[in-house]
């Protein structure tokens, strides 16, 4: 019903905004990577939206970009995850991190997410499989099984994405996972 605000941004009280459209207010819930490049409170904003009807609230969900809201109504056609979870969802990860946690069926990543079991983890990779992650792969500097199994080594011994990423760039492109993960960790040291 309604797919875009654009207005005033007149209240930031995280997770929720209130965007003024010609004096009227709408309250949007919206996901902490939205909130976090949201402008500055009097600035003109414009929200991409998803209307959700309940029978006790009428509520609002908005999005930075395009990609954001698919991802959400992919997220809120799976048995047992609403719409708050979805947020949730999006709040911790990008919309690229989850197609590749999808892709590399990597439910331990999810589990760290509030309110996400094991579970629910594994019925969320096992809804999007095909969905989300097929269209959104690994890097393109993640170009071989090696590459991909040394990045998906460094984020799960705690490394960011960003500097997974950086330090495999660094890499011999021809160098063994067990070499490359060595190298890695020294350069990621430094």
């Amino acid at each position: 019903m309604i797919g875009k605000l654009t207005g005033t941004l007149a209240e930031r009280n995280p997770p929720q905004v209130v965007v003024d459209c010609h004096g009227v207010g709408y309250e949007v819930d919206v996901p902490m990577s939205t909130f976090y490049n949201l402008p500055h409170t009097g600035e003109r904003v414009s929200l991409l939206t998803h209307f959700v009807v309940r029978e006790d609230a009428q509520i609002l969900y908005g999005f930075g970009t395009h990609q954001e809201r698919a991802a959400f109504r992919q997220l809120i056609k799976i048995s047992g995850i609403g719409p708050r979870m979805a947020l949730g969802v999006l709040s911790g990860l990008s919309v690229g991190e989850l197609a590749q946690i999808v892709t590399l069926q990597d439910a331990g990543r999810l589990v760290k997410i509030p309110g996400i079991g094991k579970k629910t983890a594994e019925r969320l990779l096992l809804e999007l499989k095909g969905k989300l992650g097929a269209d959104i792969a690994l890097p393109a500097h993640a170009a071989t099984d090696a590459q991909a199994d040394i990045l998906q080594a460094l984020v799960a011994l705690g490394y960011s994405d960003k500097e997974a990423s950086a330090a495999l760039k660094a890499l011999p492109k021809d160098a063994s996972v067990s070499d490359g993960i060595k190298l890695a960790l020294r350069a990621l040291a430094k």
